[in-house]
């Protein structure tokens, strides 16, 4: 296998060594520290909440069942990471 290089041209070159070059152009985000703190607020709240869950599964199963929601639906949810809606 040969492998070649090649310099890029253009608008895509900018880009970082193996980031698509379509990312190039996309400029860093920058937040306010309001937006910062309502991130984290809403990332605190999701932890709670599945943590919260998980345990209301554990303890009491069968209000898990009282409130519309399967078993497989309340795994889903505590097993998503706290970034993830």
């Amino acid at each position: 296998m040969k492998y070649t290089l090649t310099l890029a041209s253009g608008p895509h070159q900018a880009a970082r060594p193996g980031r698509p070059a379509a990312l190039a152009d996309v400029s860093r985000r920058h937040y306010s520290l309001a937006t910062l703190r309502r991130i984290f607020a809403t990332w605190d709240q999701r932890i709670r909440f599945r943590w919260d869950l998980a345990q209301k599964a554990k303890d009491n199963p069968h209000l898990i069942d009282d409130i519309g929601l399967t078993r497989h639906e309340v795994e889903a949810e505590i097993a998503k990471p706290f970034w993830r809606r």
